[in-house]
């Protein structure tokens, strides 16, 4: 078994880490330096940082915070918020991110994904994918994917765009169920079990953690290759390292 990273995510608004539920309700968490320093000395394989006003607030990421991330840390971070061409891309890359990921924009113009695969290589490229569960007899997919912060339903079935953004060559896929988001009551393990069967690339799981058992459940039960936690991490209740030595004495591949 491949080893399993665990990833602390930044969600970056006005400068500050921020952190809701459901992307909803967003309060301060901690200084985005501060935060990553932490999470490199705890172990951490990766830091996504996330520029979560970006696309509502129609504007291309902040590059000051990722400069500051980029002298603050060694171990490799993905950016995502507000990029929209593969020349964004490359100023990121110029910055120092090892990787960055694409959403709304991927949705709206899916030959970004291949145009930036072809480019970079698929292993610096990430698709992130919102999704939220819809009632049987609605008419929508079960699985639906929703884009521009989770404010916009798109009709896509989650299986199907995940199956797509693949083809197109994306390297992996960072998933986050809306409706777990900040809950702290456990990933969408019916969610992420549909896309990491569906695909052959890494599928992270993201949106839920509150518990170490709720890591071990996303490994085993939901097919990730990755675990992506944020308010757990940020307020103490859980440490990268904890983590990692509950996944491993629990049988997990991890590297501490």
């Amino acid at each position: 078994m491949a080893e399993v990273k665990v990833i602390p995510c930044l969600d970056v608004k006005d400068g500050r880490v921020v952190k809701g539920v459901k992307f909803e309700n967003l309060r301060d968490a901690r200084d985005i330096v501060e935060a990553a320093k932490a999470y490199q000395r705890q172990g951490a394989d990766e830091i996504v940082i996330l520029d979560i006003a970006a696309t509502v607030e129609n504007r291309g990421t902040r590059m000051e915070w990722v400069k500051k991330l980029a002298k603050a840390v060694t171990i490799p971070f993905a950016v995502g918020g507000g990029i929209r061409s593969t020349d964004d891309m490359q100023a990121l890359f110029d910055l120092g991110a090892a990787k960055v990921s694409i959403n709304t924009a991927a949705v709206k113009n899916p030959a970004l994904i291949k145009e930036a695969a072809t480019r970079f290589g698929a292993s610096r490229l990430v698709v992130a994918i919102d999704g939220k569960k819809n009632h049987i007899g609605s008419g929508k997919p079960r699985l639906e994917v929703v884009v521009s912060g989770g404010n916009e339903s798109t009709g896509l079935d989650i299986v199907e765009w995940a199956r797509q953004v693949e083809r197109l060559g994306a390297g992996e896929i960072l998933l986050t169920s809306k409706d777990a988001d900040g809950t702290k009551d456990g990933y969408d393990i019916e969610m992420t079990r549909a896309v990491a069967e569906a695909v052959h690339i890494p599928v992270t799981a993201s949106g839920g953690a509150g518990t170490l058992e709720h890591l071990y459940q996303a490994v085993v039960e939901g097919k990730a290759s990755a675990v992506l936690a944020a308010s757990v991490f940020h307020f103490g209740e859980i440490s990268v390292r904890e983590a990692k030595e509950y996944l491993r004495s629990r049988g997990i591949a991890v590297r501490l």
